[in-house]
């Protein structure tokens, strides 16, 4: 059995100010420029993460000029003596979420490890099918990055918690890494470094998980796109110190992470043309299990049954959507969160609303193994102010 599933990693970290240096994914509050700028109001001249990331509500068709001075930020922020290099560490970190409390530990993951394509059989995969003319922006920002602060959050399957719960009880004797409030209602952040036994038994941990003959350890949470841009740089560039990237781990069965399903509505759509050829279309291509969708529209609303292409639901009912637009292109399709808005935009002219059963973590990594990558949009990890916000930094290039 290999020794290692998880590395540590040189750990750069602001020397102060924190609470103005961490800001949330880039990929959060894209519709709220006032959130962004209210970001912008808080960290001042501060040296902080907001300057050397690119927040997707500023994304224009040429991002060039952002792109050069956040490179420039980087390299005057290592110049500046900015950060503190904690050399081979691993953080165990706690998050307040809600009424929960959400561990995890950050390091490095190599990439040589990691596939994205639905197939992969690797040991850490994408959750959500990767759309690759996403990844092209993405690796531009990376090519010139000196610097990678990872938002990625990747899941394994520990239902004992045998992994984490051993440093919660002993976290005490651990050094503090980082203790603060997160901005705009984050909550608070702890970090310890691990010491070198933790990390010892975090390896043996891990490669107990594996010991079933499982071959997926990880898959990806959060930063699906940002990941394969990773991997895309790492292939491209045969550089080796871009060969692992820093990310968050958790155990998808810590008590603070909810999977909330993202349903699916129909735009410009002939419900009854729709609900006939969803079950056509499922009825050709059966595995001899059967699925239930509640349907709602401006005239009614009920429950369809149709013959299961797909282990969850969602995948059954992405592939027929999917089908389906392509063979009536005025019918537009949109992802929603909430069964009161299915329902509320659904009594709209010409509209079709799909609600369904979720899915469970109990059925998470089955349905990697099944399925492989999941259809996109199948789930969603809490709320944007809980999504992971960057602290650590760790470099990628040499100079």
């Amino acid at each position: 059995m290999r020794e290692r599933f998880f590395y540590p990693a040189d750990i750069m970290l602001p020397k102060k100010d924190f609470e103005k240096w961490a800001v949330v994914a880039c990929d959060q509050f894209t519709s709220e420029p006032e959130y962004w700028e209210d970001v912008k109001n808080i960290v001042g001249d501060a040296p902080s993460a907001l300057n050397v990331i690119l927040p997707e509500v500023y994304l224009k068709d040429d991002n060039s000029e952002s792109v050069k001075k956040i490179n420039t930020t980087m390299r005057e922020y290592v110049k500046n003596d900015v950060f503190a290099i904690h050399k081979n560490s691993i953080i165990y970190v706690e998050r307040n979420v809600g009424n929960n409390i959400r561990k995890g530990l950050v390091g490095l993951v190599d990439l040589e490890d990691y596939d994205y394509r639905k197939d992969s059989k690797t040991l850490v995969r994408a959750t959500e099918e990767t759309i690759e003319d996403r990844l092209p922006a993405r690796i531009e920002i990376r090519k010139d990055a000196i610097l990678e602060l990872p938002h990625i959050l990747l899941l394994f399957d520990d239902p004992t918690r045998s992994v984490v719960k051993p440093l919660e009880q002993k976290k005490e004797r651990f050094e503090v890494a980082y203790d603060f409030d997160l901005m705009k209602d984050g909550g608070h952040i702890k970090g310890w470094f691990l010491d070198d036994q933790a990390v010892d038994e975090v390896q043996e941990s891990l490669g107990n998980l594996m010991q079933s003959g499982d071959d997926v350890l990880f898959v990806v949470g959060d930063g699906n796109h940002s990941l394969a841009a990773a991997k895309e740089y790492y292939k491209q560039s045969g550089d080796e110190n871009a060969r692992y990237a820093l990310v968050e781990i958790e155990n998808v069965h810590d008590k603070s992470i909810e999977f909330e399903p993202i349903y699916r509505v129909l735009f410009n759509v002939d419900k009854n043309d729709c609900l006939e050829e969803f079950k056509a279309f499922t009825k050709a291509n059966a595995n001899g299990e059967k699925q239930k969708f509640e349907y709602y529209s401006k005239d009614d609303c009920g429950t369809v049954e149709v013959d299961a292409m797909a282990k969850l639901p969602v995948g059954t009912l992405q592939q027929f959507v999917a089908k389906y637009i392509s063979e009536h292109p005025e019918v537009k399709v949109d992802y929603i969160h909430g069964e009161e808005v299915v329902k509320n935009l659904s009594k709209k002219d010409n509209v079709l609303g799909f609600i369904f059963e979720g899915m469970t973590k109990e059925s998470f990594f089955p349905a990697i193994r099944a399925d492989g990558s999941l259809p996109r949009k199948t789930f969603s990890m809490g709320h944007a102010n809980e999504k992971r916000y960057y602290i650590e930094a760790h470099r990628i290039k040499a100079d």
